[in-house]
This record gives structure tokens, C-alpha cells and sequence, in this order.
């Protein structure tokens, strides 16, 4: 389609599984992997926006009204994006203590894709998702949509064993010290390309960056112009 780009355009993704903007974007991410396939290539970063929710909510929420506040707010989000399920009582039960930990397990099976362990190619069960990708869909919908604590390894290894992920393999990257630095790994890039919040799409090896709740045609206005430009030459507008 375009004699510029042999290699593929290379997106990294930082979101928080907890966001509720990301949870709503996953939409977006899908139809880019409809529309581009092997044109793009995404990565995928984690970033602790809800490291702690006590501090996060509990605190920052709490001269709004706390926990429960902050769920209407959430709901009142989805509530503008008719495609994505929402329990009614969202950040008031089952609240998770920190993305974090959700943040390990994903690194784990994105480890187990690196390595071969699972595929990594589009499953059509999984609406065009990787089994990888899969999980964190799966994982966000826990949430969102299931109440269920995320953040706890019990409801992350049932998670695991419902997508029939290899769980011996998994335990083992995360005991012995791989997801932990893969998680890391992720925290360095979000430095170096000053990530603020979830999600950010990181284009062009952080020469431009969308942050935020940003529409699709704006997204792929802006990787077809990539795609397009002879290689080196910036644009002048």
C-alpha cells in the first residue's frame, strides 16, 4: 500500500487496567488493528495511575465523597459510550488496592507470548485480539462489569485458568523476578517519554504523543500520516 514503510509503525500503549478511559478506547485500539493489521505494531505499557486507590480515591476523592463518588463518576463516563458494560456499583465493592499487582500478572502472560509459550497472533473468538490482549480486555471487563476484585492474585490466576493460559509458566515468571522487571521496563519508558495518564499512545518513537480521550478518527489521522511520509522528512506544518 505504501512503498515508504517496510517496517511496521510502532505504537506503545501506556494504560492503567483501572482507567475507566482506557477501559472505553479498547474500541479504538480495535478497529486500528482492523484497518492497519501489519501496518502498525502496538506494545503495550502498564503505568500506575491506581498504584494505591486508598491514597488515589479514598484521599483524592475525599472531600467529593470518597469511594462512592468517584463510582457515579465512572458510571456517568460509560454512560456517553454505549458499547461498554458497566456494574452500578463500581468502586463501592470488591475495590481493588492497586492496579499494580493486576499490572504483574499481565506482564506475565505478555511474557508468555514473548516467549512462545502462547501465540500471538489475531484469534477471531477474541474479536482479532491476541490471547495476550485478550487477557487484559478480559481483566478490565472483571471490573468494570463483574465487580471483581482485580487486584487480588486468587481472581487473576481464575482469570488465567478461564482463557486456559499455561499456569505453571506463569507462576513462574512472576516468582522469579521476570514480570516484576518487565513492569519496571515499563516504568523507564513511561520516564523517558513523560507519560502524564492513561491512555497514551506514543508514536514515532515519542516524537508525538496522544493523551487522553482521543477520538478515533484522530488516532488514525495521525498514523496515516506517518505511514505516508517519505522516511526523514518532517512535516512542515
Amino acid at each position: 500500500m505504501n512503498s515508504h514503510h517496510s517496517e511496521p509503525l510502532h505504537i506503545a500503549y501506556f494504560s492503567d487496567v483501572l482507567c475507566v478511559w482506557a477501559y472505553t478506547a479498547q474500541i479504538r485500539l480495535d478497529e486500528l488493528k482492523r484497518r492497519f493489521g501489519s501496518q502498525i505494531r502496538i506494545s503495550y505499557h502498564f503505568i500506575p495511575i491506581f498504584g494505591s486507590t486508598h491514597q488515589r480515591i479514598g484521599g483524592g476523592w475525599k472531600e467529593k465523597g470518597g469511594f462512592a463518588a468517584f463510582g457515579q463518576h465512572v458510571a456517568a463516563v460509560c454512560a456517553g459510550f454505549p458499547h461498554v458494560e458497566i456494574s452500578p456499583e463500581i468502586w463501592t465493592r470488591n475495590i481493588p488496592k492497586s492496579s499494580a499487582s493486576s499490572h504483574l500478572y499481565l506482564k506475565a502472560v505478555q511474557l508468555l507470548e514473548q516467549q512462545g509459550e502462547i501465540g500471538a497472533e489475531p484469534v477471531d473468538e477474541f474479536s482479532g485480539r491476541s490471547r495476550f490482549e485478550e487477557a487484559v480486555w478480559r481483566l478490565r471487563l472483571a471490573f468494570f462489569r463483574d465487580l471483581r476484585d482485580v487486584s487480588n492474585a486468587r481472581q487473576q490466576l481464575e482469570l488465567a485458568e478461564e482463557l486456559e493460559l499455561p499456569v505453571n509458566s506463569l507462576m513462574k515468571l512472576l516468582h522469579d523476578g521476570s514480570a516484576m522487571a518487565a513492569l519496571c521496563s515499563d516504568l523507564g519508558l513511561r520516564d523517558e517519554f513523560h507519560v502524564e495518564g492513561s491512555p497514551t499512545y506514543i508514536f514515532n518513537e515519542g516524537r508525538q504523543k496522544l493523551y487522553g480521550n482521543v477520538g478515533y478518527k484522530i488516532l488514525e489521522a495521525n498514523i496515516r500520516e506517518l505511514l505516508e511520509r517519505p522516511e526523514g522528512l518532517a512535516s512542515w506544518c
